[in-house]
């Protein structure tokens, strides 16, 4: 039973002001970070700050769900600080799901950061100057440049910390139902020798942020039968495998004779043989680097069995291009294959309007436009349970053909909350292609021209043309 959500660690320094009047940055990243907690959570979260100094709170390390450290020099020069991490860690080592994030509020290389944090994707709420190329410090949280770094950020780190929130209350049996609601689908992208880690983080973040679970998702085991154990019990749960082989062998479990790395592409070229027998969707892709130049003999002899061996090859599919080209065929594996499946015919020309209640009225011209074009519309849900109000909203997800965000009175915020469940809506099981999405608002929109959308001034007296345009397009 946890009283504390979040427990927000930091150094001293950098909560400091000038003024005593003025809030410090650790402060106002608290009261941001309960603002976006909120909108995702539906409650308001339980935010408690901690300063290497404070012993005030000292009880909270028992009681907390989430530690997010504020990561600076200051921070990494701090005994207490990494006093504090190194506790939370302990006390949650057995715990399923991440409960710890980093937070970079100044830049940090890997070999800077404490080596408990290095594994960690680190969300960087920091601006550097285009020209000089040097670290500024947000004055000013609502410019331009902080909605795109900053902001962004900020909702990244809100989504994942309420991933951890649901997933650490429905083992203590809170939230029954939760788990049918967020149903996705799962990714195993198996581990990789160290010269790829920074890769299949990137690639890790990318599954994640378009809604997929990735998995494994705790410390594999050391010893050999357990290793093995989880791998598969993991692999039975997923539906692709993804794996990355580079120059280094990776680790040799105790135990074994092959490394971790090794011993994942058997076990999954096992389970596509299993889920093959009983027809389940399951396929494979192997990714090897192109440069190579500094592989063991092992590892090149690991390569070549993969290339060579047809129990290796089980179920799937080997490729030795440019990873940014391996990202997009993996896209194209996770959504467009079940796209290619469905019959123009079947799929409905249904568009979901998202907007929020306050906003109700305002878009009902627009609702009148797509009904009267032949579009089915799709609507979010206000009245009802909190669960039962996101299902609909997760429901809409999965069936919508095209999307219109429409911002009236709601703030910037919620739009881009919207923006990213869009962008993760494959994870939620679509199987067809998301053939258009709009954003139809009154104001400044120009700050939302880099989310690929096409965007409808409803201030503009073309508006509606270019509402049928935007449908027009759709239909083609």
């Amino acid at each position: 039973m946890t009283d504390i959500d979040v427990l927000i660690t930091f150094a001293e320094k950098d909560n400091e002001t000038e003024k005593k009047s003025e809030q410090g940055w650790v402060t106002q990243f608290r009261k941001f970070l309960e603002l976006m907690l909120f909108q995702v959570l539906g409650t308001k979260p339980v935010i408690v700050i901690k300063s290497e100094f404070d012993t005030a709170t000292a009880p909270a390390m028992d009681n907390a769900s989430i530690l997010v450290s504020v990561l600076t020099k200051d921070f990494v020069q701090s005994g207490r600080c990494l006093d504090l991490v190194e506790t939370f860690y302990k006390n949650t080592a057995n715990s399923p799901v991440n409960q710890v994030f980093k937070v970079l509020k100044a830049p940090l290389t890997l070999q800077e950061q404490p080596p408990r944090l290095r594994d960690s994707i680190g969300y960087e709420m920091y601006q550097l100057d285009d020209e000089t190329g040097e670290m500024k410090e947000y004055l000013d949280f609502f410019s331009q440049e902080a909605e795109k770094q900053y902001w962004m950020k900020l909702v990244d780190l809100a989504y994942d910390i309420h991933e951890s929130l649901v997933t650490l209350k429905e083992g203590e049996g809170k939230t029954a139902g939760v788990k049918n609601i967020y149903k996705r689908k799962s990714i195993y992208l198996a581990e990789t020798g160290h010269d790829l880690s920074v890769q299949r983080n990137i690639i890790k973040r990318e599954l994640q942020r378009h809604g997929f679970i990735v998995l494994p998702n705790h410390t594999l085991p050391t010893r050999l039968a357990e290793l093995e154990r989880e791998i598969r019990k993991d692999l039975k749960d997923c539906s692709l495998s993804v794996h990355l082989i580079g120059s280094a062998y990776g680790e040799i479990p105790d135990g074994a004779d092959r490394s971790i790395v090794d011993i994942q592409n058997k076990l999954a070229a096992e389970t596509a043989v299993e889920k093959r027998t009983t027809k389940e969707e399951f396929s494979r892709l192997i990714w090897i680097a192109q440069n190579l130049k500094n592989a063991s003999d092992r590892q090149k002899a690991f390569i070549e069995t993969i290339r060579r061996d047809t129990e290796a090859q089980e179920g799937a599919e080997i490729l030795q291009n440019p990873l940014e080209d391996f990202k997009n065929i993996m896209r194209e594996e996770l959504v467009d294959a079940q796209d290619r499946m469905i019959p123009e015919s079947e799929a409905s020309k249904s568009i979901y309007l998202v907007h929020d209640r306050i906003d109700h009225t305002e878009v009902e011209p627009i609702r009148h436009e797509l009904e009267k074009s032949g579009f089915k519309v799709l609507l979010p849900a206000f009245d009802g349970e909190l669960l039962e109000v996101r299902k609909k909203h997760i429901d809409n997800l999965r069936n919508f053909d095209g999307a219109i965000i429409y911002k009236g009175k709601v703030n910037d915020q919620w739009v881009r909350m919207k923006i990213l469940d869009l962008l993760k809506a494959p994870g939620f099981g679509r199987n067809k292609p998301i053939k258009g999405k709009a954003l139809v608002g009154v104001g400044n929109i120009e700050s939302y021209k880099n989310q690929n959308l096409t965007l409808i001034n409803t201030d503009s007296n073309k508006s509606m043309e270019n509402l049928k345009s935007f449908l027009q397009e759709f239909k083609a």
